[in-house]
């Protein structure tokens, strides 16, 4: 059938002469916080977590996944989408977002197609004051070792351990763009695990060049606080002329100190906002 305007079309096309898919935005939350300390004399020691939300439904019932749901997609944008799901699976809510990376593999999802966008979310757990959902945990990354092609990831919350391994190959040689795929998984669902790995890396990226890394600061910290989440985040020891030079326009200094743990007293920081 011929029509003599848009307007003819769009009341009269037969829309099921279109495939249908459903779509989905999934969540990794991250934070770089404190463990438990084991000396006072020493410094709180920081370590990279994770959010996951076990699954109470099939499909992977009772296993482990990023906290995500389907879009509404008659009254609903994909970020708006991502900080509803947030909020309903996990009582987070108004902390920093970005869109990381679209997820289309045909058969990713065994009900149906769906595409799903993923979202990195950046907060300090130590200061979170909404309570968490039963089904949420954090899961500390105690691993991630890059061996050639391999990267080996552990997570743990205490009472579970999450283990997966990523193939990461180049997808073109002039660029440092990464195609992954899950050469080994059995807890987590979908295809979380590359989900998880791809957020990390971005936020390594990201944090010599924007001021991401503020997300999961408390408003005052210490140079010595600060450098310990850069070096989580990036997975080396920093020098610390490199590490000030760094963060030499991203912070100032305040008259407030840090006293009380065992230690001379700090003097504390801010970010310097722009």
């Amino acid at each position: 059938m011929e029509y003599k305007s848009e307007k003819e079309f769009l009341e009269n096309y037969n829309k099921d002469e279109f495939e249908q898919l459903s779509m989905t935005a999934d969540i990794l939350v991250v934070s770089v916080s404190d463990q438990m300390k084991t000396n006072y004399r020493k410094n709180n020691q920081k370590r990279m977590s994770v959010l996951l939300v076990k699954r109470e439904n099939y499909p992977f019932k009772d296993k482990w996944c990023l906290p995500g749901g389907f879009l509404d997609p008659k009254k609903e944008l994909l970020e708006d989408c991502a900080k509803r799901v947030l909020k309903k699976e996990t009582n987070l809510s108004n902390i920093y977002l970005e869109q990381l990376y679209t997820y289309d593999a045909i058969d990713r999802d065994p009900r149906m197609r769906v595409v799903s966008t993923s979202y990195v979310a950046l907060i300090d757990k130590n200061l979170l004051t909404e309570k968490m959902l039963e089904n949420a945990s954090w899961f500390d990354v105690i691993l991630l070792e890059e061996k050639g092609s391999l990267v080996d990831v552990i997570l743990d919350n205490g009472e579970e351990q999450i283990t997966f391994q990523i193939k990461k190959q180049k997808r073109e040689k002039t660029t440092d763009r990464y195609q992954f795929s899950i050469t080994k998984n059995k807890s987590l669902a979908f295809d979380h695990p590359m989900v998880i790995l791809a957020g990390i890396e971005r936020i390594r990226n990201k944090i010599n060049y924007t001021d991401i890394v503020f997300n999961m600061m408390p408003k005052y910290f210490t140079l010595g606080e600060l450098q310990q989440v850069y070096e989580v985040i990036l997975n080396k020891k920093l020098l610390d002329p490199a590490f000030r030079r760094i963060i030499a326009n991203k912070v100032e200094k305040t008259e407030k100190m840090k006293t009380g743990e065992g230690h001379r007293p700090s003097v504390l920081y801010k970010y310097k906002e722009k």
